[in-house]
Order: C-alpha cells, then sequence, then structure tokens
C-alpha cells in the first residue's frame, strides 16, 4: 500500500519536489488514505488563472486549485485509487507569504472531502494540526 504522486513543474520555480510529496503523502496517510494516485502540478500565475477561470469562474490566479476524483469512497478492491489532482502556483504562494507546504496540505483536505467554506472552521483546524507534523517545503523563483 502506497500513495503514488505524479508531480510536474511547470512553475518556472525551483522546488523541494521529495519534501512536497511526502507532505502530500502524510496528510493523505493521515486523512486515511493508504493507497491510490495523485497528480501534483506547480504552475505559473498565468496557467493558474486560466484554470481558476475555466473551473470556478474566476479570472486571477489563485494559490492552490484540487481536483478530487475518488477521495474516501468505497472502492471495489481491484479499482486502484485515483485520489485526485492539486495545482499549486509557487508563485502566488510567494506573494500571499503562504509555505508551499501549508497549499499541499489544504488541497490534500479538499481532495478528501472538506470544504472550508461550508463545515465551520473544520478544515482549518484540521489542516493546523497537520502541518505540526510536516517538514516546510523548499521554493524559489528559478
Amino acid at each position: 500500500m502506497s500513495i503514488r504522486v505524479e508531480l510536474a513543474n511547470r512553475s518556472g520555480w525551483r522546488i523541494d519536489e521529495r519534501a512536497a510529496i511526502a507532505v502530500l503523502q502524510a496528510a493523505l496517510v493521515a486523512e486515511g488514505v493508504g493507497d491510490g494516485e495523485v497528480g501534483l502540478a506547480l504552475v505559473g500565475a498565468g496557467e493558474m488563472a486560466e484554470l481558476n477561470s475555466r473551473h470556478r469562474g474566476r479570472a486571477a490566479a489563485t494559490d492552490v486549485l484540487s481536483f478530487p476524483v475518488d477521495g474516501l469512497e468505497e472502492l471495489p478492491p481491484e479499482l486502484p485509487r485515483q485520489i485526485g489532482d492539486l495545482v499549486v502556483c509557487p508563485e502566488v504562494a510567494d506573494l500571499e507569504g503562504t509555505p508551499i507546504a501549508t497549499l499541499l496540505v489544504h488541497g490534500a483536505l479538499h481532495l478528501v472531502g472538506y470544504d472550508h467554506e461550508s463545515d465551520d472552521g473544520r478544515m482549518l483546524r484540521r489542516q493546523a494540526e497537520l502541518l505540526e507534523e510536516v517538514r516546510p517545503v523548499a521554493a524559489s523563483a528559478a
């Protein structure tokens, strides 16, 4: 059992990819996901703005987008779990002063069904708990 992360860095930023994968895996395991596949794309502000516009109707770049697929749904044992995809924009994160690890944990929680817009703070409390357990992810402009 393991969580496989397929990472694509199109952001133009240098990211500690091993640390990013470890944070994402740790957050998912802590939420009860023992195995599956997740995609992680690191993108520039232009690509993020396009994705945000297309999927959320907001024309500006954002720091993280989550696209859940299976989440924590019960699946037949022979089917591989497709957890979903995360898209992170290091440039926006840097402008906002938000650590990459925070965005990875935040996105992972969305992938398993949390919604901070409607859960009376439950997701953000869980995010704070998980951030106590993970290491930072180094990121710098290339």
